[in-house]
């Protein structure tokens, strides 16, 4: 698309990460890279629990507890787990090993994957500074690729954004 000058507006996508559970982690991953796969420009702003998603060492978890929508196929039926059971010792533990077994027979990309994905194809992958001070994480604990920024950065990206999303 282009505007009156002649100049070339791609459309653009920015998404706030805000959740750090590897069922949280691949919306945004999976949204921006099809963005990018389309040529739609996104950026992917990364605070709070999400910024874990930037360190260079992942060890995700899936949380079952309170999360009566997660229910996994077993047995030819889709069972949930009650809360009580959830809160057990163990228990998110396997719900994770489960995911992931999951994942890896599906063959469906690991969030490694997916970030180096995301990075090749020129998804913008930023740190929010503020949270990197409150939870005295280092630039060098996150992966190569990420810039840091604060609210002003996300804001610049979001208001001329076609797409906002809060993940």
């Amino acid at each position: 698309m282009t505007d009156a000058s002649g100049v070339v507006n791609r459309k653009s996508m920015a998404i706030i990460v805000s959740k750090g559970t590897l069922d949280w982690a691949y919306p945004p991953f999976i949204l921006a890279t099809t963005a990018a796969a389309m040529d739609i420009d996104a950026t992917l702003f990364f605070t709070f629990y999400g910024l874990g998603l930037l360190k260079k060492k992942l060890d995700l978890e899936v949380s079952p507890l309170g999360n009566p929508a997660m229910k996994m196929p077993m047995a030819g039926m889709h069972l949930g787990m009650p809360n009580l059971v959830a809160a057990l010792p163990g228990v998110t533990a396997g719900a994770t090993a489960m995911m992931k077994n999951m994942i890896e027979k599906k063959g469906v990309a690991s969030i490694e994957e997916l970030r180096d994905v995301a990075l090749e194809s020129g998804v913008k992958l930023v740190a929010c500074q503020m949270t990197m001070d409150l939870f005295e994480f280092k630039k060098e604990d996150m992966i190569d690729g990420v810039s840091f920024g604060g609210a002003a950065t996300y804001l610049e990206q979001a208001v001329k954004a076609d797409v906002n999303l809060f993940i």
